[in-house]
Order: structure tokens, then sequence, then C-alpha cells
């Protein structure tokens, strides 16, 4: 059985507040649709931005993909991967977050 599925814009209300807990401050790049929108969060660091993309694995259950690949890119690598996204999904939310470690202020398996 999977999990219930949250709300685009409850979710990114939430990771938000995750992220000034966790002294990783964020705040929303672009906003897609409320109900049912995607999720990129960008994670600004030292060396560079890693983008990580939502999805749902075989089994149904939330997980996140580096996007941008295992390390960090520049930002303008970075920036070319979110506009392409968004070109397909339209309802796309981008969220950015300070974060020199790299890792999401939120609960999540990283693949």
């Amino acid at each position: 059985m999977s999990e219930p599925r949250i709300k685009a814009g409850l979710w990114v209300a939430a990771a938000l507040r995750l992220g000034t807990v966790d002294n990783k401050p964020g705040m929303v790049i672009r906003k897609g649709d409320a109900d049912a929108g995607g999720i990129l969060v960008i994670l600004r660091g030292r060396t560079g931005n890693m983008v990580l993309t939502q999805f749902r694995d075989a089994e149904g259950e939330l997980a996140w993909m580096r996007a941008t690949g295992p390390a960090p890119v520049p930002e303008d690598a970075a920036d070319a991967y979110i506009a392409k996204q968004i070109r397909y999904d339209p309802d796309l939310w981008v969220l950015e977050f300070d974060a020199a470690d790299y890792l999401p202020p939120f609960a999540g398996r990283l693949v």
C-alpha cells in the first residue's frame, strides 16, 4: 500500500519550515500547481548547485534523484536543467535551499 499523497503546496510549506529549523533557509523560486505540481529542489553550496527531482519508485514510494548528477554543477547548468523541465511541466514548483552539505532539510530517500 502506498503512502497518502500530500498536496504540493502543503508539502512545500512544510519543507520550507523544516529548512528554517535545520538552519538551511529556503525560498520558492517558482510556484507551481498547488494541488498536484511536481517539485524540483536546488541545493546551493560552496562549490556549486545540485538539483533534486521528486519521483515515485517502482513501489510507489517517494524518492529524490540527483538530477544534475552526483557532484555539484555551476549555476548556469542547474538553471538550464530547470528551464528544460519547466518546458515539459508548467505546473512544476522550484524550491531553493542554502545547504553547504548538499543534503535537503526534509526526510527522503536520495538515489
